[in-house]
């Protein structure tokens, strides 16, 4: 049925999106660096690099997205395991944010310390 796609096309074709998640990125690495690099496999709507909070530098991962799911297939087929800034790095489709059910309780600190029964 779907022979000559690659493993990538075939994710694609199943209805998932245009974003990827890059790992392995060089601490160096700008944001300008790394949308410049995916930009020749097609129009790069977003590219980031996550960044630490309290110091500002890069954690080593980013996310790209791109106009079209063909250019996406393009990029992850061809990046994977390749270097930028002298570091392989590995593309892979990113996974949406999983958000909580309403229902699901909520953690609100540590438990309460148990008091040992008294017998009167």
């Amino acid at each position: 049925m779907h022979r000559s796609l690659s493993p990538a096309q075939l994710i694609f074709h199943r209805g998932v999106k245009t974003r990827l998640f890059v790992k392995g990125i060089s601490f160096s690495t700008t944001e300008a660096t790394f949308k410049e690099a995916f930009r020749k496999y097609g129009e790069v709507v977003e590219a980031s690099i996550i960044r630490n909070k309290d110091n500002g530098r890069s954690k080593g991962y980013g996310y790209v997205a791109f106009a079209t799911s063909d250019d996406a297939v393009r990029a992850l087929d061809d990046m994977n395991g390749k270097l930028l800034d002298g570091r392989v790095v590995f593309v892979d489709l990113a996974r949406p944010i999983r958000h909580f059910d309403s229902d699901m309780p909520i953690a609100r600190g540590p438990p309460e310390p148990m008091v040992p029964a008294v017998d009167e």
